[in-house]
């Protein structure tokens, strides 16, 4: 598999082979899932909280006598039964975090990205370098590759702060580094824009 490589102004001065056993392989849209499933866990807050009848205020007292007034036996205005009560097996402030397989991750990144290579989503960029922060040269960088418009993961070799803060002002534009791309990100964003230095890293 092979796709083309571009410059700043948008023309193909190269082609880069992708690996088949990594890049060739069927797409594994059920880990995928499980991956995407597993960092909107993660980003859950987590902090909602109701009160039990133990925690609300009020309620010390015993309503009635046990026996002998002809209404049900009550121990507390506050039971979850009555108004202004507590709440039965409420949500309390927890974790939802979890973790799958390092190696489940990596394979699901790899499908994420040939799915990206397979509907023509990714673009490749011989390089990606700033010599100062200018939103605007970024912007039409976005344009003569056809990017621009559409929500965009910008992925570079290593994090260049020059290029971070020529992106960060861009709608619906993300940049990261090669090391901390995964599945979800990649799936989140419409179009990739890659270095080849950052795809040889990951393929």
């Amino acid at each position: 598999m092979e796709i083309p490589v571009y410059n700043k102004s948008g023309e193909r001065v190269a082609a880069v082979r992708l690996s088949d056993d990594k890049f060739g392989g069927p797409i594994r849209t059920r880990l995928m899932r499980d991956v995407v499933i597993m960092y909107e866990a993660a980003k859950r807050q987590g902090t909602a909280c109701t009160k039990t009848k133990g925690e609300v205020a009020g309620g010390g007292k015993k309503p009635w006598v046990q026996k002998h007034t002809g209404r049900a036996r009550a121990g507390s205005i506050r039971s979850p039964l009555w108004k202004g009560g507590g709440v039965s097996h409420g949500p309390k402030p927890r974790d939802y975090a979890y973790a799958i397989p390092k190696k489940a991750k990596k394979i699901a990144l790899v499908s994420a990205l040939a799915s990206k290579v397979r509907d023509n989503e990714m673009v490749v960029i011989d390089s990606l370098d700033f010599s100062v922060p200018k939103t605007k040269q970024m912007v039409e960088l976005l344009k003569s590759l056809k990017l621009h418009g559409n929500s965009c993961l910008v992925v570079t070799s290593k994090l260049d702060k020059a290029a971070w803060l020529s992106t960060r002002n861009i709608p619906h534009v993300k940049i990261l580094a090669s090391s901390d791309l995964n599945a979800y990100e990649v799936l989140k964003q419409k179009k990739i824009l890659i270095t080849r230095d950052a795809l040889d890293n990951i393929g």
